[in-house]
């Protein structure tokens, strides 16, 4: 009697995880709910990828784990009549070894596939078909569009008389589709962080250092960003939006910025920050 009232708690857990899996899943919960699609650069679809499956991964651990412990409690519980406490173990070399070595090998695979895929994400484009740059400041953004000698200056996010975010006033990057994009990063005052919400990327922006993104944009649309680090009062409202175009819109753009004047470039001569070493105004100067 004792055997199948095991038998009945072990299958609990496994009839569980069998519910699951033949209920099916959303696209949305196939990609571990993060937003965008595996679509929307050339990186996304890797980092869905080592999301869910490192959660796939930790979901199995856990099912295991919580089983063992429901069927622990429930094995081993006191029965009526019975007093004192069960016989006790000081040790049991194979199950410590056990506990061991799995997290071990946990930890080294979680670390090697992120590793590997970081290296991917981070590696230089010696020859991008588009640079820009990325200037973030209290509390908006300018972009320079250095291969055309052109800026766009951003401003604060404001708001809609009905209390909604002003979006069509938002700082706007332009980049055409399909083509490999480095984006350098600066900070004009304090630390930012660059993040457009559906590449599933973000780049801190660190005053007197430059910093570096390289992707691929392959859907066209238009994607919101957001500075990600507490920047000051008005950090919520450093907002802006990233349009993907075809390669023929953003020529327009690009000659539209020149015809309402928005030749050269902005430049860090605007920096709240003026004695940061190597500008020319440092005391060891």
């Amino acid at each position: 009697m004792r055997s199948n009232r095991r038998i009945r708690w072990a299958a609990i857990p496994l009839a569980l995880v069998t519910m699951l899996v033949l209920t099916g899943c959303t696209q949305e919960q196939l990609q571990g709910w993060l937003p965008g699609d595996p679509e929307t650069t050339n990186h996304t679809s890797r980092i869905i990828g080592l999301w869910v499956t490192s959660w796939m991964v930790l979901l199995v651990v856990g099912v295991i784990t919580w089983g063992l412990i429901i069927w622990a409690a429930v094995v081993y519980r006191r029965r009526r009549g019975q007093t004192g406490l069960p016989v006790q173990l000081r040790y049991n070399m194979p199950i410590e070894v056990f506990y061991t070595i799995v997290p071990l090998i946990l930890v080294i695979g979680f670390f090697a596939f992120t590793a590997r895929d970081q290296a991917e994400i981070e590696k230089v484009e010696v020859n991008p078909d588009v640079s820009i740059e990325v200037i973030g400041k209290r509390w908006a953004w300018d972009f320079n569009y250095v291969d055309d000698n052109v800026y766009s200056a951003g401003v604060q996010a404001d708001f809609n008389p009905d209390g909604t975010v002003d979006v069509d006033n938002l700082p706007q990057l332009v980049l055409p589709v399909d083509k490999k994009v480095e984006i350098k990063i600066e900070s004009r005052d304090v630390i930012h962080s660059f993040w457009v919400v559906d590449f599933l990327y973000k780049k801190d922006m660190i005053p007197g250092k430059s910093n570096y993104m390289y992707f691929i944009p392959t859907k066209e649309g238009t994607y919101q960003g957001k500075c990600a680090e507490l920047c000051g009062e008005y950090h919520s409202l450093m907002l802006f939006t990233v349009k993907v175009v075809s390669q023929a819109e953003y020529d327009d753009y690009i000659e539209g910025q020149r015809a309402a004047g928005f030749d050269g470039q902005i430049g860090l001569e605007y920096n709240v920050n003026q004695n940061l070493p190597g500008n020319g105004s440092s005391d060891e100067e």
